[in-house]
């Protein structure tokens, strides 16, 4: 049986499940190590980020030089500014001077990356995972894939709420829908769950659109406010791969507690989306007197969705006083996050990986523990926030995650991730100041 498989495909050092930008980046990294061999395989017909949500006018929140490659090979071909370059825009780019990027144009850089890389198998559908004979066997409808490492990039999926599940359908649906499920709005009741960016996002997108603007646009969150983003420069600190280190290290409750103090570095609100957001209420309320009525509720959390004969009743909350609220609406957008999944393709090994309070119990180089043997490892993107901190979901660090896993597999150095120290010491000083009076010792006595 393995050797009919093995004479259908030749065993490759990586194999990949899903397509997003964490395992594009790692076959762009790959790409030119040679005698690396790596090959990755998507459901979908072709690449599509966040399909449903790319609302026209939503950017990026972090910097377009945490694309593919730059932070970890700035001369790689697949970097942002190598794409601009071959699309002849590279000089109008500059002169643009954006303070942000169109997440559709980022798009686009995404799908460009993709046509330069060969191996790259859309409509190929994981339908299993199994290990036999020290290899992984990736099994779809008509073809095999060996593989001696596996690499799990199949993001993060909807969390909804398990009393939204039974009503969800066309005038009730997650957020990740919005694009392909929205229709005309004019004069209906519409609510939007959820205080974060994406929820800022849709909530711009109502209202951007005078001639059809809804009967009533009621914004939702269980935040005490609608709050910005914390992007100084010292919070971006726990966006490098020092910060990362160190609080891989701390005990299990520390990081929880690091996480909750931290939730504004990673899930506030853009101060420019905020700033488009409140001018436009001014703008409605104050000189257009449009009668589209805006209700902003901050401090509410949905607790239970009914369906009436021609609306739904949204039974809210409020959390200072629980006093408990309804809002009618005649269609109903989740922001509810989202959550990882491990996906159902690997059955068959699951009861081999290592579980801790539910999550996988990740290594250094992102690897998962597991009863296998060494040298067959499994490396999972975007799944160890508790464990890598803030960064790990976000676009920023997944080119030095990714060369951190093509050195673990190929046992060598291939990425130079050797970091500076950083401007802020995360850990106790003990060290540094036993240093600093060694030094003070010795400029001592040559002073003497």
């Amino acid at each position: 049986m393995i050797m009919n498989v093995l004479s259908a495909a030749a065993v490759v050092d990586i194999a990949g499940i899903g397509i997003g930008p964490a395992n594009l980046s790692l076959a762009a990294l790959a790409q030119p190590k040679p005698g690396l061999t790596a090959t990755f395989f998507e459901r979908s017909s072709e690449f599509q980020w966040h399909a449903g949500m790319m609302v026209p006018d939503a950017m990026l929140q972090v910097h377009y030089l945490k694309d593919l490659v730059s932070l970890v090979d700035p001369s790689n071909p697949l970097s942002f500014l190598a794409y601009l370059a071959k699309q002849k825009q590279l000089l109008s780019f500059i002169n643009a001077n954006f303070d942000q990027v169109l997440r559709r144009e980022f798009n686009q850089y995404y799908r460009w990356a993709c046509t330069q890389l060969p191996n790259l198998h859309f409509n190929s559908e994981v339908r299993s995972v199994e290990f036999e004979n020290g290899l992984f066997l990736l099994k779809g409808d008509t073809w095999v894939q060996p593989a001696r490492n596996l690499v799990l990039g199949t993001g993060q999926q909807p969390s909804i709420p398990a009393f939204a599940r039974p009503h969800l359908g066309d005038t009730l649906f997650h957020s990740s829908q919005y694009m392909t499920r929205k229709r005309s709005l004019k004069d209906k009741r519409v609510v939007v769950i959820g205080g974060g960016q994406t929820g800022a996002e849709i909530i711009q997108h109502l209202l951007s659109d005078t001639s059809a603007l809804p009967a009533s646009v009621t914004w939702v969150s269980r935040r005490w406010n609608f709050s910005p983003l914390d992007e100084s420069p010292f919070t971006n600190e726990l966006y490098t791969p020092q910060y990362s280190d160190h609080f891989f290290a701390q005990p299990e409750a520390v990081r929880q507690s690091l996480l909750v103090e931290q939730k504004l570095a990673s899930d506030g609100i853009s101060q420019s989306l905020l700033q488009s957001i409140y001018r436009r209420l001014y703008e409605l309320k104050h000189v257009l007197h449009h009668p589209c009525k805006v209700r902003l509720l901050p401090g509410r959390e949905l607790t239970a969705v009914q369906q009436r004969p021609h609306h739904w009743s949204l039974s809210l909350v409020h959390g200072h006083s629980h006093v408990q609220e309804e809002l009618s609406a005649d269609m109903a957008v989740l922001c509810t996050g989202y959550a990882y999944q491990m996906p159902e393709c690997l059955g068959a090994i699951e009861p081999r990986i290592t579980r801790r309070n539910g999550e996988y119990v990740f290594n250094q180089d992102y690897s998962v523990q597991w009863d296998g043997p060494q040298g067959s490892a499994i490396y999972v993107q975007n799944a160890a926030r508790s464990q890598k901190g803030i960064a790990d979901p976000n676009l920023g660090l997944i080119p030095w995650r990714c060369a951190n896993i093509l050195n673990s597999v190929s046992g060598q150095a291939l990425y130079d991730l050797d970091e500076p120290d950083a401007f802020v010491q995360w850990g106790p000083s003990a060290a540094f100041d036993e240093v600093s009076d060694a030094r003070f010792d010795r400029l001592t006595a040559l002073a003497n």
